[in-house]
């Protein structure tokens, strides 16, 4: 599923796309479009205008248009972004890979014959002119303790569920989440402000190691954890079986040994 690496993918790959003209915008799935826009006043807001910027804050991918709107997009579980014919990632966990142009919910042609487009089999993703940024808290990637600090505290919620709160840390997903605490020692059930400093530290560094390493790896689901979030999996830490859980209404993995 696309978390921060493969929107960051996404985004790097809108980025060679920069000074390009949009020629036309294709809307067929009205329900991909948020915010109270429609087909015809995207055309009117986007086409003619060139790419000007690719930004990232979390899962949102971010388009700015020279002397226009900011395009928003998001990619939901199963979305990819395609440019010219290329995914910004191969593949993704947990849904259909195909190339399968009518799963092209929203696409912008642009000039020299080529075109962005998002591809999303179960459309659960979404399309929004100048979205409300200030929603999202701090992106995952740059937060620092306090930043950090600031997200957790005061709240009585599982740790896992505050992490993966985009209005208070924007970016972290399932899989993230628990590659995380696996390498902090944390345990995901943990009420968030129970954390010490030392704690919040400690899950401050392993947060941006594990999401550069992903990153650089090429998806969410490359984490060290990754292969043993399966029934009778193990720790590849210590060995412990694996404890499943729901947490925050998403499906946990942790180790009862080195997670406290």
């Amino acid at each position: 599923m696309p978390e921060l690496p493969e929107v960051e993918a996404y985004r790097a790959l809108a980025e060679t796309a920069r000074g390009r003209e949009i020629t036309a915008v294709a809307a067929p799935d009205p329900w991909y479009l948020k915010g109270g826009v429609d087909a015809r006043s995207l055309r009117n807001a986007l086409v003619g205008r060139r790419l000007a910027s690719s930004r990232r804050i979390g899962k949102l991918l971010l388009l700015d248009l020279e002397g226009g709107p900011t395009l928003g997009l998001r990619f939901g579980m199963t979305g990819r972004l395609v440019l010219d014919g290329v995914p910004g990632v191969e593949a993704l966990r947990y849904t259909s890979n195909a190339e399968r142009p009518g799963w092209d919910r929203f696409a912008l042609d642009l000039d020299r014959g080529g075109r962005l487009a998002v591809r999303d089999p179960r459309r659960l993703g979404g399309v929004i002119l100048d979205p409300d940024e200030s929603r999202l808290g701090p992106d995952a990637l740059a937060v620092r303790p306090a930043g950090l600090r600031a997200a957790l505290k005061g709240s009585a919620a599982p740790l896992k569920a505050r992490l993966m709160d985009q209005s208070r840390l924007a970016g972290v997903g399932n899989l993230i989440a628990d590659e995380v605490l696996w390498r902090a020692g944390l345990d995901p059930a943990r009420p968030a402000q129970s954390l010490s400093d030392a704690e919040l530290h400690r899950l401050a560094r392993v947060l941006r190691t594990v999401i550069e390493q992903l990153v650089a790896r090429g998806g969410s689901h490359r984490g060290d954890l990754g292969p043993a979030r399966v029934p009778g999996g193990r720790c590849p830490r210590d060995g412990a079986a694996l404890v499943r859980r729901t947490i925050g209404g998403r499906t946990t993995w942790s180790c009862p040994l080195h997670q406290r």
